[in-house]
């Protein structure tokens, strides 16, 4: 049912109230007319505009993303109108690729500024729909205050579309009748975002994502059913906050169930921060005339050293193609602009400044049914760079988390290729390997064979903190490095039964080289991806000759005595069973008791023979406690990198 105009409203709204036609009818021809963005664009205006018996000829229009119908595209229009699209939404795509429309690319938070006195844009006229007046005789701009802020302050002609169904939100959202030159009535819907669920690859992507988030981090999330999976996936966490460019269901949903709250927000405690919303009618509702939202121009919200004053704010942006040294393509397919600039680089900077801030580039793997790698040695000829190498620091697809910040090109590519759909990663290999950019013994097993990811699991300690079990990666090499370096003398001795002044690529090289059945390790590491440390390593190498998997240990110094290694060895017994190892065998010094205890309380037996100052331990998976005897003395010298398990101690 149409919404009837108060009494009060149109005592407010008075004489400046008038049709659409006549409205559009005082915008002279050559004007330059700002549209307003997303879905507060002013579609009444907007028909009446383009009617060639009332609109302006030879106009150009500016406009950001906009939701429903746009005439101006229309290719009958060309000549009367010219779009200037400052980002590409579904609805002039073809015309920009046409080259009946434009496109500037421009970071968001810089849009205000162009049409500020002395701006590149200075605009005749702005479109805009607003709420109806409250009783102080002011209108609201509802859901997109972004660039509209500053086109209704410095437009020289401001029209205005007043809509009850407008939600009346807060913040620097408000404008007085009199700034208005005409106003015109329209009760039509708002236009709502249709958001299809996430599908099974966007909600592993979300459940990654989400692991990186922490109770009262600060969050930005943009369109898609990415920021929809990471949503749904934070209903665990605690006092989140948000200072985002776009407000969506999902916070909505969060904010009601009490996980968004905003208690430990650096700045704007306690309020929902945004430049625009898009979505359902119920997301409207939640932002109406609710003072726990605020809205602001984009050149504050998008900001970079304003997003940086919040503390740990992880920002969530998409990409349409990376290239292996990290470059993001995110507004163009080739030579086909797809989208924009928009506020990507205002969030990935932002975050990156901010104190314990995540950056993050979240994408599926692949595009176009599966087809094509989005993961590529170079990106596509003509494909823009907006977020440069330099900027990256996580990437996220549906096969994990890669950390590419202050990581050689060598680290970045194998991080990346980690992450890439398996069937790509022959090739993406391939193509770094021609480039030079890696070891040239490089072991490509651990890269191509399919990473267990199932194994991972949490291992929390007895004083709280929380350790990541997983299987070792072929990108783990400089985590090994570091941990060997942190380890004593002692234990280093413990590990390579010789002193060892340091340890070189060759010496981790056959660490790395691991294919998840025959040879395979097991690590503990502490900290987020891109943060972690490797802690513990746990490995095994299958003899074909025995039927037996050789295991051995090493737990950095500092992470003894916490029952680390018993978890370890749990884990290769699991595997080393599963991948048809009828046992195991080790070798520990004699004074390594808390070792020796490790592998007895193992819950199998284990049959024990004194050999050259070491135990010689081994545990057949079919044999009872009371078919243990010794053990024959049929093991050949083992290599540096499998020789002995170092010390450990039992779990308290």
């Amino acid at each position: 049912m149409a919404r009837v105009m108060t009494a009060a409203e149109r005592r407010w709204l008075g004489d400046r109230l008038v049709e659409p036609e006549e409205a559009v009818s005082r915008i002279p021809s050559g004007s330059r007319i700002f549209i307003g963005s997303g879905a507060a664009a002013p579609l009444t205006l907007l028909e009446a505009l383009v009617r060639p018996d009332v609109g302006p000829d030879d106009a150009q229009t500016i406009g950001i993303l906009t939701l429903g119908d746009n005439p101006l595209a229309d290719p009958a229009l060309a000549e009367r109108f010219r779009h200037n699209a400052l980002f590409i939404g579904p609805n002039v795509r073809e015309a920009v690729a046409d080259g009946r429309a434009d496109y500037t690319p421009i970071h968001l938070h810089e849009i205000p500024d162009l049409f500020r006195p002395g701006g590149q844009l200075p605009l005749d006229v702005a479109l805009i729909t607003v709420s109806p007046p409250d009783k102080a005789g002011f209108v609201s701009l509802g859901v997109s205050v972004d660039a509209v802020r500053a086109a209704a302050d410095h437009a020289h002609l401001v029209i205005a579309e007043v809509n009850p169904n407008m939600p009346r939100t807060h913040g620097d959202s408000f404008l007085p009748v009199e700034r208005i030159d005409a106003l015109v009535w329209s009760d039509r819907p708002i236009p709502e975002l249709e958001s299809p669920p996430p599908g099974p690859v966007e909600e592993r992507i979300g459940r990654f994502v989400a692991e990186l988030v922490e109770d009262g981090d600060t969050l930005q999330l943009g369109i898609g059913k990415i920021p929809d999976a990471v949503l749904a996936a934070l209903d665990g966490r605690k006092d989140l906050g948000i200072h985002t460019e776009m407000l969506s269901d999902g916070v909505a949903r969060l904010a009601r169930k009490g996980v968004v709250n905003g208690r430990r927000k650096t700045i704007h405690r306690r309020k929902i921060v945004a430049t625009f919303a898009m979505g359902s009618r119920d997301l409207y509702d939640f932002i109406d005339d609710n003072p726990e939202c605020e809205f602001r121009g984009c050149d504050y919200v998008n900001d970079p050293t304003v997003i940086a004053r919040n503390h740990r704010l992880v920002a969530v942006n998409s990409a349409l193609q990376v290239d292996l040294t990290g470059q993001v393509c995110s507004d163009s397919q080739g030579t086909r602009f797809y989208s924009g600039v928009g506020g990507q680089v205002d969030f990935i900077r932002g975050a990156a400044m901010c104190k314990g801030g995540k950056p993050i580039i979240a994408m599926p793997s692949t595009a176009k049914g599966g087809t094509i790698s989005r993961i590529v040695p170079v990106l596509a000829e003509g494909a823009g760079v907006v977020t440069s190498r330099a900027d990256v620091h996580y990437v996220i697809t549906e096969y994990g988390v890669a950390y590419l910040h202050g990581k050689t090109v060598r680290e970045r590519a194998l991080e990346l290729i980690h992450i890439a759909h398996p069937k790509f990663r022959a090739w993406l290999l391939e193509s770094i390997r021609d480039r030079a950019c890696l070891y040239r013994d490089q072991p490509s097993t651990p890269i191509l064979a399919p990473y267990p990811e199932g194994r991972e699991k949490p291992l929390i300690l007895s004083d709280g903190r929380k350790l990541r079990l997983r299987p070792l990666r072929g990108t783990d090499e400089e985590l090994l490095r570091d941990m060997f370096r942190r380890c004593s003398e002692e234990t280093v001795h413990r590990r390579f039964l010789s002193a060892v002044r340091s340890i070189g690529h060759a010496d981790l090289r056959e660490f790395l080289d691991i294919d998840y059945k025959n040879r395979y390790a097991h690590v503990a590491v502490y900290g987020p991806p891109g943060h972690a440390q490797m802690v513990a390593l746990a490995q095994y190498a299958y003899d074909p000759d025995t039927g037996l998997a050789d295991v051995a240990f090493t737990v950095e110094d500092a992470w003894q005595h916490r029952g680390i290694g018993t978890a370890l060895l749990k884990e290769l017994l699991e595997v080393a069973r599963e991948n048809f190892a009828e046992g195991v065998t080790a070798h520990v010094q004699v004074e390594n008791a808390p070792m020796l205890k490790v592998f007895h309380r193992c819950g199998y037996p284990v049959e024990t023979r004194l050999e050259e100052g070491q135990y010689l331990l081994r545990i057949r998976f079919d044999r009872d406690a009371e078919e243990t005897g010794p053990a024959p003395a049929d093991q050949s010298r083992r290599s540096r990198t499998r020789a002995s398990s170092t010390q450990e101690s039992t779990p308290r």
